[in-house]
């Protein structure tokens, strides 16, 4: 499983495949980046943001073993994550906004997978993910209610935008876990009973 950097270094793979991938001449003045909050006030004029606004513990690999390590040591079982995402493209006219998107869901879905070489080529150490490590990116269905309770805490216009969840991005813990002998003997003293 990945370091504690895994969160930073996925975003980052993402934000690089699509500036890697971009069409020429039509997007090259386009930009890719990751967005917090306050990054929705004054946006970019042209490009694809990123913005984590949730995470979570994916379920359906809650109870996972611990890990041993190259040395034989155990450690407390990794934290499996989702990672969701609001990707919102940004153009000065429609058609060129609606263009950007239609490009960026294809390439996304025709790349799902994204591999180690890119996890690790993107994040801030050579060897966040594992050689056999991958991160899954899919589209996302996000209700009215959550489009509402994310555009209503910028306080902005809504840009057009799409949900996309990084699935089973494992975190994994650096806690070792104490080993004890395996029990081969047991002694039963028996003692006089005190009336």
């Amino acid at each position: 499983m990945a370091s504690f950097q895994a969160i930073a270094a996925t975003g980052q793979a993402i934000i690089r495949m699509l500036a890697d991938s971009r069409p020429q001449p039509e997007f090259s003045t386009a930009r890719f980046e990751l967005y917090q909050l306050s990054d929705f006030r004054e946006p970019m004029e042209e490009g694809v943001s990123f913005y984590l606004y949730r995470l979570a513990v994916n379920g359906a690999r809650r109870n996972v073993p611990p890990t041993v390590g190259p040395d034989g040591v155990r450690h407390r079982p990794p934290l499996p994550l989702d990672l969701h995402y609001i990707a919102s493209v940004w153009a000065k006219s429609a058609v060129k906004q609606q263009r950007l998107l239609g490009w960026m869901v294809r390439q996304l879905e025709d790349i799902p997978i994204l591999p180690t070489g890119l996890l690790n080529q993107s994040g801030p150490e050579p060897d966040v993910f594992k050689p056999n490590e991958t991160v899954e990116l899919i589209l996302e269905q996000l209700t009215l209610q959550d489009w509402n309770n994310l555009w209503g805490a910028t306080k902005t216009v809504p840009p057009l935008s799409v949900g996309y969840v990084a699935r089973m991005v494992g975190i994994e813990s650096t806690v070792s876990l104490s080993e004890h002998t395996w029990v081969q003997t047991r002694e039963i003293g028996y003692g006089k009973l005190l009336s």
